[in-house]
């Protein structure tokens, strides 16, 4: 209880100094760390209280108790702190991510290791008494409690050790159907699915609404409310907590820049709604609103965006998962190969929300000033564009005018412009007077300029100086990778559609995603040989290593299988969690691989010696801990104590091997000469 609380000071510590701070990541990895934490202490205490209970003074106890695991406990927590050794050469968002977590655990496993090594000891010496066996049972509580807990357990014990010696009689039938076993269950890792990180339901979402290209604001509010109130009619009132509206474009240059929502002009709205605590799951809303809202309003473009601040850290400000970007000149030519795979991306199961960012049908009035008529009318291309300006936008744009009231001190701009309520039509455009400074009798737009309707870009948006059409998808009823992967095979099948110079590039959480996968399992193969070799360093062999990490399909097996049985996609915590059982599962092997050395090198047939129960009692005890990595690191004083009996069974030489790894069992022999 001291040292766990110490332990993690001391990596929080570690971190201030590397100028890391407090986040999700961090504590994720402290709190990772803690149940490895809690081993270290616990292993100490038992050993040290089996010493105890065996007779020895309470001095001595204590030094044999915590020398007796020091070495064993110290290659364990190396095997957990260097698998995740990888995570510092990954790249893109993974790195940042994910070494932080690293550095807590690595930080956190060391300091347990020291204070286990130093300050457990030092507190067993003040706190711990000697054993005397004489002493009548105590009659507290707590003890009837253990004592009940004991018995109960020793029929788990009996059950293990009778299961324990069938396996290792039978263990030429058992090794080759734990191998296929774990094969079947890794042929279950296409069918689990891949995402970036886990869905999660954090009570909130934005709709976006993009009404016809070049609707007025006031129309676009006008539909916005209609819409919210589709939303009251889908989602109960006792849930809605709060509707907010942002309409249009911001004012301000630097809010447009960190908007993340995909604005375009006044056509668009942005609404987010947030729910109370007791509230239904927030996606099967969202489901429902992407199948009402458009036949309720028909020719209005709805998609939604990342509400969560992870999703939208992971997409990395795009408002969707998936970006397939077309990057060249040709925009018109782009435009139509954009048309073609939007078509072919709306047939692959689970994609949703998809559209076309940018707009090329912004209406627009096209105005040719014929220079004859206008230079015959005493006017010039500045008088007519002058006289535009003030009719349509003000006379602010051409000479601006300021007021400065002497009460209060404050200026205001004076503008001249005619009201919006009289240029309802192309005719009241034609009409609008034009004036020159040399001419006395103004004269009419329709005199000197013709009028076409036509359009143009709603948006420009460049990527690395080049124009860009973006095609954005979301993702839902589907994992992404399985929707990346149809939407890659599409993107692919198109390529010799662009235009000369024109390319194409699948980019957004889908790409990070790919990028990350390659990284992690990468570094999964990595921190497996880097165990490895740690452990040829330690035992001076190269079997035996072999023979500890034969723990490791089965730890991964177990991950898929039950990654499999609750319908979790396979995403990066996981493979993280993976990457940190590996070392996990290769502690817990290490000290019952040196056991039986031990025994072998003692008693020469460790297989038939250890098929007695009496043999397998130190072992068993040691089951009564919270988890099977308590047995690995505890097996060291159980072989100490199981090496002073003499069997005299004889026989061929043979080498047992039990690998634990939450709640999977490997057990195999290696018989030399067989």
């Amino acid at each position: 209880a001291i040292s766990i609380p110490l332990s993690i000071l001391t990596s929080v510590m570690v971190l201030s100094f590397l100028h890391e701070t407090i986040n999700i990541m961090t504590l994720g990895g402290l709190a990772l760390a803690v149940g490895i934490l809690v081993d270290d202490a616990t292993v100490t205490i038992e050993n040290i209280e089996r010493h105890l209970e065996e007779g020895a003074a309470l001095h001595d106890g204590i030094l044999d108790g915590a020398a007796q695991i020091a070495v064993p406990a110290l290659v364990s927590t190396l095997c957990i702190c260097i698998v995740f050794l990888p995570m510092f050469f990954l790249s893109g968002v993974a790195k940042f991510l994910f070494v932080p977590l690293a550095e807590a655990v690595i930080f956190a496993m060391v300091a347990s290791y020291i204070l286990s090594r130093t300050l457990v000891p030092t507190l067993a010496m003040y706190l711990l008494k000697s054993k005397s066996h004489g002493n009548q049972e105590s009659r507290s509580p707590f003890a009837r409690f253990q004592r009940a807990f004991e018995r109960l357990f020793q029929k788990v014990r009996l059950a293990y050790s009778s299961l324990l010696a069938r396996l290792v009689s039978a263990r030429k039938i058992f090794i080759p159907a734990f191998l296929i076993v774990c094969i079947c269950v890794f042929a279950l890792i296409p069918f689990l699915g891949q995402d970036f990180f886990p869905d999660s339901d954090s009570g909130q979402f934005i709709l976006h609404i993009r009404a016809k290209t070049g609707t007025r604001i006031e129309e676009t509010a006008r539909l916005a409310d209609q819409v919210e109130n589709g939303i009251r009619q889908t989602i109960p009132p006792s849930e809605v907590n709060n509707i907010l509206d942002n309409i249009g474009v911001p004012v301000s240059s630097i809010n447009y820049i960190y908007n993340n929502s995909g604005l375009t002009g006044a056509a668009d709205a942005d609404v987010l709604v947030s729910l109370n605590e007791k509230h239904h799951p927030t996606a099967d809303y969202v489901r429902t609103l992407r199948e009402t809202l458009p036949r309720e309003f028909p020719g209005v473009t709805f998609y939604f965006l990342p509400a969560d601040i992870m999703t939208q850290t992971l997409n990395f400000g795009l408002p969707a998962p998936i970006d397939i970007q077309i990057d060249g000149a040709d925009i018109d030519s782009n435009m139509r190969v954009a048309d073609k795979m939007m078509t072919e991306l709306s047939h692959v199961r689970g994609i949703t929300d998809l559209r076309i960012q940018q707009q090329g049908d912004y209406p627009k009035f096209h105005i040719a000033v014929d220079r004859t008529k206008a230079a015959q009318g005493g006017f010039t291309e500045r008088d007519v564009a002058d006289s535009m300006l003030i009719s349509t936008s003000g006379s602010f744009q051409v000479t601006p005018m300021f007021y400065l009231n002497p009460r209060n001190g404050v200026s205001y701009n004076l503008v001249t412009q005619t009201p919006q309520y009289d240029i309802q039509s192309s005719q009241n455009l034609q009409n609008i007077p034009i004036s020159g400074p040399t001419q006395k009798r103004p004269a009419i737009l329709a005199d000197v300029a013709s009028i076409q309707r036509t359009s143009e870009p709603g948006s420009i948006n460049h990527y690395n100086i080049r124009r860009v059409v973006d095609i954005y998808a979301s993702v839902q009823g589907r994992d992404l990778g399985a929707v990346g992967r149809d939407a890659s095979r599409i993107v692919d099948a198109n390529r010799k559609s662009l235009p000369r110079g024109s390319f194409v590039t699948l980019r957004g959480q889908y790409g990070t995603m790919s990028t990350s996968y390659i990284g992690l399992i990468g570094g999964l193969g990595f921190a497996i040989i880097l165990v490895y070799m740690l452990i040829v360093v330690n035992f001076q062999s190269w079997l035996d290593p072999f023979i500890i990490i034969t723990a490791l399909p089965a730890a991964l097996a177990g991950i898929v299988l039950f990654l499999f049985i609750t319908h979790t996609t396979l995403s990066v915590p996981a493979l993280m969690g993976a990457i940190m059982c590996m070392g996990v599962a290769t502690a817990n092997s290490i000290l019952v691989v040196s056991f039986a050395k031990e025994r072998l090198q003692h008693h020469g047939d460790a297989v038939a010696n250890s098929l007695s129960s009496q043999n397998f009692y130190g072992l068993l005890h040691r089951l009564r801990s919270a988890d099977f990595a308590r047995v690995a690191h505890d097996a060291q004083a159980f072989a100490a104590r199981v090496v002073k009996r003499r069997a005299e069974i004889h026989g061929g030489e043979g080498q047992l091997v039990a690998a634990h790894s939450k709640g999977l069992i490997c057990l195999s022999a290696c018989l030399r000469g067989d």
